[in-house]
């Protein structure tokens, strides 16, 4: 059993509040007390007798603190790099014109596929420690780049086994072999499909927490994707869904009619969808990072208008956005998407703790876990200002992890 005080707390942001001078008692991966220091009690029942006779003292100097941040939105199970695509893309050739000559989603693929699992596996370990280093304590993360049901499976098990090492971040496993049809299927998009429904409850069993699909133009219509979000809702499966990213093809009303966890993207959406997400309460994820790329923003402040819940995500992936920061995303959300801090740093929080059907995280509350993060700053306006705030220390479930 350990007993960890956290004090001397020059503002704490909690997600349900802002205290000033504050302090909190962890209780070996959980929180115990939070509030004003003055308030700290001597005693807390079942947790410690005397508050002197904590395990740890911390003294935080003044800053800043808020709960351990959340990236609802993350591919990074690949191998490879696609930079020279992406100086193609900003000399002005379109995604269709690069696919056709070999890249895309495809060619990470191919790279993927001929990749030994060491490699990769080190890989994605890296880019996990890098989220955890940057203040991000959970992560969703993404299959979608081997495209078969062995590798598909594989990359479920490895994102589970690299949460168990040390200095990893939380992982929510979403399977994705729904990205795009591989080349083998050629012609056979439908048989496909079928196979990837098929494959949803061994993803269940090797521990995939939600099933994701493309819904778009070049992808998969909603018809194949209702097939393969109800297959995976079916073995216990979250669905969520990739929307409105190229284009409007019924997605969001996809995502209404199946109850999915979120939807995702959404850069071209209309009154009528904003109007059905709200209606049905459906969250939605935005990427400010490929917003920007792809040069169409989606209407977040009118979504915070009517009510729908949002979550911010990095959508790192080999083809568009190599970001692992999420002080970042909340920096590039105030600027691009006119957010708040305070609604940015939420969505950042406990907006991805609801769409990942976590309530044990994203608020700095007892009962819930001790995922805090110590911000080099004073006020939670530098994540305005800094654009990739730095913290000081990160602590996953009470540990210190920096």
């Amino acid at each position: 059993m350990t007993v960890r005080l956290l004090t001397n707390i020059g503002r704490l942001w909690t997600g349900n509040e802002v205290l000033s001078n504050a302090a909190i008692l962890v209780h070996n991966d959980r929180i115990a007390w939070v509030g004003r220091a003055p308030d700290l009690p001597q005693s807390v029942p079942g947790v410690v007798d005397d508050i002197v006779d904590v395990d740890h003292v911390e003294n935080l100097g003044g800053a800043l603190v808020t709960p351990g941040l959340i990236d609802a939105h993350t591919h990074p199970v690949y191998a490879g790099n696609r930079y020279a695509e992406l100086a193609i893309r900003t000399g002005g050739s379109t995604s269709a014109s690069i696919t056709a000559a070999g890249g895309g989603v495809g060619s990470t693929v191919t790279v993927t596929r001929g990749t030994d699992p060491w490699t990769l596996c080190n890989g994605v370990r890296e880019r996990l420690r890098d989220w955890l280093l940057s203040g991000t304590t959970t992560v969703e993360a993404k299959t979608g780049y081997h495209l078969t049901r062995d590798g598909e499976l594989a990359d479920v098990r490895l994102l589970r086994e690299l949460e168990k090492e040390p200095m990893m971040p939380r992982v929510h496993v979403t399977f994705l072999a729904a990205h795009v049809v591989p080349p083998e299927y050629f012609g056979r998009q439908r048989e496909y499909v079928e196979a990837v429904g098929a494959w949803c409850a061994d993803a269940a069993a090797a521990g995939a927490d939600s099933v994701d699909v493309y819904c778009d133009e070049g992808h998969f219509t909603t018809e194949e994707s209702r097939w393969v979000l109800a297959s995976g809702r079916n073995v216990g499966l979250l669905p969520r869904i990739h929307a409105g990213i190229y284009s409007r093809r019924g997605a969001v009303q996809l995502a209404a009619e199946l109850g999915c966890a979120s939807a995702d993207g959404l850069h071209h959406l209309s009154d009528e969808d904003i109007a059905i997400m709200s209606r049905y309460g459906v969250p939605a994820v935005v990427c400010p990072a490929t917003a920007l790329q792809r040069g169409h923003l989606p209407p977040v402040r009118q979504m915070i208008k009517h009510g729908v819940q949002i979550a911010l995500g990095s959508d790192h992936n080999p083809g568009f956005c190599g970001i692992t920061s999420m002080s970042l995303v909340i920096a590039m959300a105030v600027s691009a998407f006119g957010m708040s801090v305070n609604d940015a740093l939420r969505a950042a929080t406990l907006g991805g703790a609801t769409v990942l059907g976590a309530p044990d995280r994203g608020v700095l509350a007892p009962g819930r876990l001790a995922d805090i993060v110590q911000w080099d700053a004073d006020h939670e306006g530098a994540f305005a200002w800094s654009f990739g705030l730095k913290p000081r220390r990160v602590w996953r479930g009470g540990t210190p992890v920096q």
